[in-house]
């Protein structure tokens, strides 16, 4: 197994951001396979399939805003109507907002006009809590701080990454889950709010040594990002891949 991973960016913005699409990223191998997509958008499976000329087989969801799971639906009519041998998309959950999901989701009797499928007929849900093993490695799981206690969690592949979803700073899981040198994918925009980090946060918050691993996304314009990347950020762009190399702990921006 090589030890180099991926991660591409399908999109990088928040919720009103549409023209940067919805924020999501895919971890690949070293040879650019699809292994786990970080949660499903709306404008987030067009984007996949525009680049992998196929559905997502595995997908990990952060929260269940509707700018990170709205593209479940979409995902669920190809499963059900134009790919009905495919084995069903594995759907990592953290339990805690298993629930909520299946409210948005999983109600509707006939979420095919015929009936007779249920919506997690499509899906191979795995509910996790801390941990969960994917194509043989180990991630974690890590609540972080959104909108509500425990609505909200990041994914860690020790040694390789963190991806914290929406969140507020968060420094306590950080010197947990990125304590190996990860990179530090983390949502920031220009201006913080109650449920989203802004930039003067970082440096409130965050030492100089995290700062320089973080790449930001969930970002308000193009302008914002342009401003972030004055400040001397790394800022992530839809399309944007980035290798992650355990061994030499750094961040290269693959061509």
């Amino acid at each position: 197994m090589s030890t180099v991973l991926r991660m591409r960016f399908m999109g990088v913005g928040n919720a009103a951001a549409h023209e940067l699409g919805n924020a999501a990223a895919v971890l690949e191998d070293a040879d650019g396979v699809p292994m786990l997509l970080v949660d499903c958008g709306p404008t987030v499976l067009p984007a996949y399939l525009a680049h992998y000329a196929t559905l997502p087989r595995a997908v990990f969801i952060t929260h269940t805003h509707l700018d990170h799971v709205g593209g479940l639906e979409n995902l669920f009519y190809r499963l059900a109507c134009d790919e009905v041998d495919r084995p069903p998309t594995r759907l990592y959950v953290p339990a805690p907002v298993v629930a909520r999901l299946h409210q948005l989701f999983g109600e509707d009797l006939y979420k095919l006009a015929e009936g007779g499928v249920n919506f997690w007929d499509r899906y191979q849900l795995v509910p996790v809590g801390d941990h969960f093993w994917h194509d043989g490695r180990a991630f974690e799981v890590f609540s972080v701080d959104h909108h509500g206690y425990r609505s909200a969690f990041g994914l860690c592949l020790p040694g390789y990454f963190v991806y914290t979803g929406d969140t507020r700073p968060i420094p306590d899981a950080l010197a947990r889950f990125a304590a190996r040198g990860e990179t530090v994918f983390h949502d920031c925009s220009l201006h913080g709010n109650p449920s989203h980090t802004g930039v003067a946060d970082l440096e409130q918050r965050y030492g100089a040594e995290l700062r320089e691993r973080l790449v930001l996304y969930h970002y308000e314009s193009e302008i914002a990002a342009g401003q972030l990347r004055r400040l001397g950020y790394r800022v992530a762009g839809a399309g944007d891949v980035y290798e992650l190399d355990p061994a030499g702990r750094d961040l290269r921006r693959a061509g």
